[in-house]
């Protein structure tokens, strides 16, 4: 059985603790036409160099209805800085126009799949999944990005027509797992295509 949630797949439930001092689960999204999940945390370079790209995504896809929950599931033993409290203030000073919410047990994180940060899952009306993958393909150097493969999911998804590309493989830092060992992935995980 493969680890990453599979295209088709239904979205699994989560109920995180936001940045905002609120908990959110798939039902404070029902009214969105789209929904994207995104693992990311603070430290990564490859999230801290594409979130600015991220942003503008947010913003240009706003008054579409989608709606963008970006999830930390980072282990702070050993990466102290992506605790909660490091998230509150990095959205602080940044403002970004997503719900960062916190998944400490790593539950969440395991049960979709996510393998690197930036990892984006692109979910449908029925929350069914029609895109999972990179956001862009340079993340770390947004001025050497050639295509954004998380625009054109969600324009031809909202156009409801087929994806241009439902899988692409994540390009980031790897998600920081509990287990001790830098170099352990839950079993079934690796690359999607």
């Amino acid at each position: 059985m493969p680890f990453t949630l599979q295209i088709g797949e239904n979205a699994p439930e989560f109920n995180l603790p936001a940045t905002n001092g609120k908990e959110y689960s798939l039902a404070d999204f029902e009214s969105s036409p789209i929904l994207v999940v995104f693992f990311t945390c603070n430290h990564c370079p490859y999230v801290i160099g594409s979130d600015e790209v991220t942003r503008s995504t947010v913003e240009r896809f706003r008054d579409d209805g989608v709606a963008f929950i970006g999830i930390n599931s980072n282990n702070e033993i050993t990466h102290p800085t992506d605790d909660y409290a490091h998230m509150v203030q990095r959205m602080e000073t940044y403002d970004f126009p997503w719900i960062y919410a916190r998944d400490q047990s790593q539950e969440v994180v395991l049960a979709y799949g996510g393998l690197k940060t930036p990892h984006f899952f692109v979910f449908d009306g029925e929350r069914k999944l029609v895109y999972t993958g990179r956001g862009v393909d340079s993340p770390r150097d947004s001025s050497q990005i050639s295509v954004n493969d998380l625009e054109n999911a969600l324009e031809d998804a909202l156009a409801r027509r087929p994806l241009r590309t439902p899988v692409t493989n994540p390009i980031g830092c790897t998600v920081k797992w509990k287990n001790q060992d830098p170099h352990w992935l839950p079993p079934g995980a690796g690359k999607l295509v």
